[in-house]
């Protein structure tokens, strides 16, 4: 059923809460995430029957409501419009009237900043907060990892060779400074100055760091990545916080900034950059021993587990170690392993379709599904098909396993399958495959994985997915009539 943006964003609105109870916007690729001042003021049942949404996760103060591809990106849209057309709302009593120069709005800082008071805490509003920084960085890294993969197999075949050092400049470029706008972006979230973070996080790619020297060893430029990007916009942020609060007004304009940039500085070339370094380091090293051990078993958990996460909307919180990765290596090995999760639920989806009888309504949900399910965005089918039919979930986690199992296992033999970018998955993620072997074998392996993963989620849920047993409630779960 296709939707009518301005219609589902005008629905949304009110649902959580009004423009004044809304404090950040931002999108992925299937969800539209919302910071709110006070969850407790969204109405969960009608979001959910709201035409279009097919599901919703609410989590300290972030309310994600999926609506699929493409439609996500026009709802936000819309929906922006309506809160830069909405009457602008009253500060809470007590908030300063002025601000300082180069101070952010709350809301432009991120949920983080604006919906503090709604009682966010702990880890896991801690991996939110991380994830939220990088996934505006998504559609970049997605766009540049299919030019470097297509610059790649130029490259390898010996075409265009006059075409081919323009495109290593257009696909290395955005990566060569991803520190850069990581750093913006972590300060946007945790209420800093975002410019300001990302001046400190530009010194950990800046070369004359090779000119310095901590704990003895002389840095290098790039030490540390994205993790030290990460730790420097976040000192930064500390840092300007303090100043704020103690430089007179009339000075903040200029010493603020000063001493934010000189002590983060400082303290990322003398301290950050050699412990995100070594940080890095551990991680990637950590990956790799990890399928080249356990492969199978590794595959196995990683795959299994991932479905979970996603409708946990957790899943976003592994991106720093893709990005690390991918900076260390040119690729990450866990990608692969994930994307099994959705060929579980491929597969899982078809069996559902072959056991329900003929003119069921959810069989018109999973044939408009299936094709994003393949192409690896896996939401419609988890929220509209298998998670409110409850056994075909798990039997769908159990063909991710299988097919997780099936990559690693090749790991632990050496053939390593890596993703030069993050964000698509499925049948999407072939032109972004890289390997320690050729692009033959690497595709192989991945296409193996997506088949036992397809097999097994199909052959559990048909076996075991109770699904003659529910064709009467699956009936119930299209109320608009897809």
């Amino acid at each position: 059923m296709r939707i009518d943006s301005s219609t589902t964003a005008a629905a949304i609105l009110p649902l959580v809460g009004g423009p004044a109870n809304v404090t950040s916007v931002a999108h992925c690729m299937t969800r539209l995430r919302l910071g709110l001042a006070d969850p407790s003021r969204a109405d969960r049942a009608a979001l959910r029957a709201v035409p279009g949404v097919l599901g919703l996760v609410m989590d300290d103060g972030s309310c994600q409501v999926v609506l699929g591809p493409g439609a996500v990106t026009a709802v936000t849209a819309a929906f922006e419009r309506l809160l830069a057309e909405a009457p602008a709302a009253a500060p809470p009593a007590g908030a300063p009237s002025t601000a300082s120069p180069t101070a952010v709005p709350a809301a432009a800082a991120g949920p983080a900043a604006a919906g503090r008071g709604a009682g966010g805490s702990g880890p896991k509003v801690l991996l939110r907060r991380i994830a939220a920084v990088f996934l505006p960085l998504i559609p970049a890294l997605v766009g540049c990892g299919i030019l470097a993969g297509v610059n790649g197999l130029l490259l390898n075949a010996g075409l265009l060779p006059g075409l081919t050092p323009a495109l290593t400049a257009v696909a290395s470029g955005f990566m060569a400074l991803l520190p850069v706008f990581v750093g913006y972006n972590t300060a946007k979230e945790f209420g800093g100055t975002p410019v300001l973070g990302g001046a400190v996080a530009a010194i950990v790619v800046h070369p004359g760091v090779a000119q310095v020297t901590a704990f003895g060893v002389a840095l290098s430029p790039g030490q540390g990545g994205v993790l030290g990007a990460l730790a420097a916009a976040l000192l930064a942020t500390r840092v300007e916080k303090w100043c704020r609060g103690r430089v007179p007004r009339t000075l903040d304009v200029l010493l603020t900034p000063t001493l934010t940039v000189l002590v983060a500085g400082l303290g990322t070339l003398y301290g950050l950059m050699y412990a995100a370094g070594a940080v890095s380091a551990a991680v990637g090293a950590a990956a790799n021993w990890l399928l080249a051990t356990t492969g199978a078993f590794a595959g196995l958990v990683l795959g299994g587990l991932f479905l979970p996460l996603v409708t946990l909307g957790l899943h976003q919180a592994l991106i720093p170690v893709h990005a690390t990765l991918i900076e260390q290596q040119g690729y990450t090995v866990l990608l692969p392993v994930l994307a099994m999760a959705g060929a579980g639920q491929v597969g899982a989806a078809v069996a559902v379709y072959v056991r329900l009888r003929p003119g069921a309504p959810l069989r018109t949900t999973i044939r408009s599904a299936l094709p994003a399910g393949l192409l690896g965005v896996g939401e419609p089918l988890v929220y509209g098909v298998s998670l409110p039919l409850g056994r075909p979930f798990l039997t769908a986690c159990a063909g991710g396993a299988a097919g997780g199992a099936f990559v690693g296992f090749f790991a632990m033999l050496g053939d390593r399958v890596g993703a030069t970018a993050i964000g698509p998955s499925g049948w999407a993620l072939f032109p972004l495959l890289a390997g320690n072997r050729g692009l033959g074998e690497t595709a192989g392996i991945y296409a193996g994985g997506l088949l036992t993963g397809y097999a097994v989620g199909f052959a559990a849920t048909y076996a075991f997915g109770g699904v003659s047993a529910a064709t009467a409630a699956a009936a119930a779960l299209d109320p608009h009539g897809s």
